[in-house]
């Protein structure tokens, strides 16, 4: 049985995240480790709340709570989000788990005795009326890039440049706003990552077939400038992975804490740890490739703005340790999708955030859109009407009318079983089964390459054929004249509602289940898109007599008042 490993960016603790946060990372990879479940492959599907750093303290601290409780309730919001959105993780973990901090640190001391952890004095910014270092986050200011004027002292979220807190132009406390600021030296471990930009660039040349996006950004880091730059992955803070080796303290490092950026990536590890430890099962077959792990194949999904850390920092980590660590196989990278001529902003309560989605309209509905205009190539904009429109025709119109007439006539002329029926196939059917064939295998291909938006384009095209199969058999005028030929084409077309159970399952995972529900077909198997014989078996599986029943409406259509009052809801404060 092929083995695959999925992981997905890990999300911040600090609030909700919004649609574009869902898309860039964990939705894309739900729908491919569905799809490889329904393969047959043994899956391992990873995610986690990132909830060290300047982020979770920030945000600990404007909600009036202790960062180790905020993290806790905020951990459970975000897997309650997640199963509304119906993302089938393995195990959702912390990155505040016991087994990351145990792997941080093991980690930390193989690099150190291979010679490629350095302690060295750095400047940080000092803030006298906080009393205190301000790294990372901790500082604002101008972006000497690009001239955001909100960046952050570890990224500008706006050209995603890498930043340290003294890059910052008129810098300010982002806890207290004070500008009264100086800049101390302090000692802290670095990574010595620029030791490894060689062996870094021979191992992404040795990848195949990774997206432009991915390969393009990290080589940019690898060879722009300077290069690779050493990464400090200490810092000054209370709250995270204590720096030590082991149980044992590291001279010189007392009261610092790891990096987020150091110990983040390794809670995909230590998260598999944390399900093994839940569930009795063995996660170094999944990591180790002296334990098994040489055969697994490992896929990574992420926003454009994390590749540095996954094509460089992470991998620097698992190879400087000289341990047999798996490595990615395969880093599908998105571009970002925007909110209706602007950004997302949690600030300006501008975009629907993911807990304002569930609330007006089940996870289908956004998974189908979100999947179906990925920002895969290009950065992509959300709009209501597009939303409305691709909701109404895509869902509405073609695959819910579809059902809904289906079983309705049925019901009406022969009651809710399969009409006793010989399957004697005319240009209608042969025309229907070797389009969606064709198509199958277009879909298949396409989401065995991760091609999102093409995947998403040859599932529609075979609801279409449906829609354009029952239009032209038209068992209700057949019926009148050739009552035989119209029950084959009812059973027909019942099948085919379980054929599309299957295949959408992916994408749409309840609707999905309401067609295999409503053909009484639950845990029927995804079709072999290499047998030529593969659709004609699929829509011949349910039998003479076998009862169905008639699913509710599965699609509700988007009103013109709906999307209205929606896109004022969510304008934000312009």
């Amino acid at each position: 049985m092929p083995r695959t490993l999925i992981t997905s960016a890990i999300p911040y603790i600090n609030g909700i995240k919004h649609l574009g946060n869902l898309v860039g990372s964990q939705l894309p990879a739900d729908l491919y480790a569905r799809y490889r479940r329904a393969r047959g492959d043994e899956v391992m599907f990873i995610c986690a709340t990132d909830e060290h750093g300047t982020p979770a303290e920030l945000a600990a601290k404007k909600a009036g709570k202790p960062v180790a409780e905020y993290c806790a309730e905020m951990w459970q919001v975000q897997k309650d989000l997640a199963d509304g959105f119906r993302l089938s993780f393995d195990h959702f973990g912390r990155s505040s788990s016991p087994q990351n901090h145990r792997l941080t640190q093991h980690f930390a001391a193989r690099l150190d005795d291979a010679g490629l952890i350095e302690e060295r004095s750095s400047r940080q910014v000092y803030s006298h009326a906080d009393g205190r270092f301000l790294p990372d986050r901790y500082v604002e200011g101008t972006c000497p890039n690009c001239g955001y004027e909100r960046a952050r002292g570890d990224q500008c979220e706006n050209c995603t440049k890498q930043l340290d807190p003294t890059d910052l132009i008129e810098p300010r406390s982002a806890i207290s706003g004070s500008t009264d600021l100086e800049v101390r030296e302090t000692k802290h471990l670095f990574l010595l990552q620029s030791k490894l930009r060689d062996r870094l660039d021979q191992w992404i040349d040795g990848q195949e077939g990774w997206p432009n996006l991915t390969v393009s950004i990290a080589k940019k880091w690898l060879h722009d400038g300077d290069g690779l730059q050493d990464r400090g992955i200490t810092r000054d803070l209370d709250w995270g992975i204590p720096v030590q080796k082991g149980d044992d303290p590291w001279p010189g490092m007392e009261g610092k804490v790891f990096y987020v950026w150091f110990d983040a990536p390794i809670e995909y590890i230590a998260g598999t740890a944390e399900w093994a430890d839940a569930h009795g099962g063995d996660w170094e077959r999944w990591w180790r490739t002296d334990k098994g792990a040489g055969d697994v194949r490992y896929v990574q999904f992420m926003g454009k703005d994390n590749v540095p850390f996954h094509t460089l920092s992470f991998p620097a980590t698992l190879l400087g340790s000289g341990e047999p660590w798996k490595t990615v196989d395969y880093l599908k990278a998105f571009n970002y999708l925007n909110y209706d001529g602007g950004q997302f902003s949690t600030s300006q309560g501008r975009g629907v955030f993911m807990d304002q989605a569930l609330s007006i309209l089940p996870a289908d509905y956004w998974r189908w859109w979100l999947l179906s205009h990925i920002p895969e190539n290009q950065d992509t904009e959300f709009t209501w009407e597009n939303f409305q429109t691709s909701v109404n025709k895509d869902l509405a119109d073609v695959l819910g009318n579809f059902v809904s007439r289906v079983t309705k006539f049925c019901r009406s002329k022969f009651g809710e079983t399969v009409p006793e029926h010989v399957f004697s196939p005319d240009t209608n059917e042969e025309h229907l089964v070797q389009s969606l064939g064709d198509l199958h295998q277009t879909y298949q291909t396409h989401m065995d390459n991760i091609e999102i938006r093409k995947a998403a384009a040859a599932l529609r095209a075979m609801w279409v054929l449906g829609n354009e199969y029952l239009q032209a058999s038209a068992p209700w005028s057949t019926i009148k004249t050739d009552p035989d030929a119209a029950a084959m084409q009812v059973a027909f077309a019942l099948n085919l509602i379980r054929f599309y159970g299957i295949v959408s399952a992916p994408f749409i995972p309840d609707a999905a289940s309401t067609m295999l529900r409503a053909m009484r077909a639950e845990g029927a198997e995804w079709p072999d898109a290499e047998r030529p014989d593969t659709v004609q078996d699929a829509l011949t599986a349910l039998p003479a007599g076998h009862a169905f029943t008639v699913p509710e409406v599965m699609f509700a259509k988007i009103t013109d008042d709906q999307r209205e009052d929606w896109a004022a809801r969510f304008a934000g404060n312009r």
